[in-house]
């Protein structure tokens, strides 16, 4: 997916560069009165900037206000099936937004990337991901292969009576990021892979079942049910955790907002 990410701080312009590590082809439009970026491409205004680059570009990560950046795309709008995935972050890094062309256009996937590389949120409003409500937490040994990754999640979903249709993400520890087998893993089940941050799992207060090994290996006190847990909003473990084929794995059920 090529890239663009636009910004009108000084706070955004370090997001931006932060993001612009995580992808070779992206470019990085910073407004005139912004601190410089190395290779940045400067605007004087965002609707007009959006006008021009929002056909040209597969993603649009604006790091402003939600509401100026619904403003800026408006008069952009084509259709779901050819606009451009927008993601709106904001300029304190703690929230990314899958604002438009969210299955179509792959902005849903587009703000899961944005928040495993700033430890941020994710906000997902699709209404067919909304009523998935399982999260896997899993840990494995570094190299753990794929198909172990695999059968240990389907027989963790068996074990807890649940259907793999129903699990909106697979949650791990960012220490996992580069582990090939459970990105893979993740890719032949079809579900996103959710990154939580060390520091997250380290000062949550959630009670889950602490690991000496863990502790040990990668200076965590957990991973499978921390990542579960933490990975979801008001969250609750259905299955602790279970080593399964070598694997790790928990799953937490998260219940929608009462209105009464």
């Amino acid at each position: 997916m090529n890239l663009a990410i636009i910004t009108l701080s000084n706070e955004g312009a370090r997001i931006a560069a932060k993001l612009a590590e995580a992808w070779d082809t992206c470019d990085v439009f910073l407004h005139a009165g912004v601190a410089e970026l190395p290779q940045a491409k400067r605007f004087e205004r965002i609707t007009e900037l959006s006008r021009e680059i929002f056909a040209c570009y597969e993603g649009l990560i604006y790091i402003a206000p939600t509401g100026v950046v619904v403003r800026a795309i408006a008069p952009c709008l084509q259709h779901k099936t050819t606009d451009p995935a927008v993601v709106a972050v904001d300029v304190g890094g703690r929230w990314a937004v899958s604002l438009l062309s969210g299955h179509e256009g792959g902005a849903n996937d587009l703000a899961l990337a944005v928040a495993n590389i700033l430890a941020a949120e994710p906000v997902i409003s699709t209404t067919t991901e909304a009523v998935k409500n399982l999260i896997v937490g899993v840990g494995c040994r570094r190299g753990a292969a794929a198909g172990a990754i695999v059968a240990a999640i389907r027989e963790a979903l068996t074990l807890a009576g649940c259907e793999l249709a129903r699990v909106r993400l697979v949650a791990t520890a960012e220490i996992k990021a580069d582990e090939p087998g459970l990105r893979e893993a993740a890719r032949e089940l079809g579900l996103p892979l959710r990154l939580v941050s060390a520091e997250e799992i380290r000062q949550t207060v959630r009670p889950f079942a602490h690991s000496d090994f863990v502790q040990e290996k990668v200076d965590l006190p957990a991973v499978a049910e921390p990542a579960a847990l933490l990975a979801g909003r008001r969250t609750q473990l259905i299955l602790p955790r279970q080593v399964l084929h070598s694997v790790t794995v928990a799953i937490a059920r998260e219940s929608c907002m009462s209105l009464e």
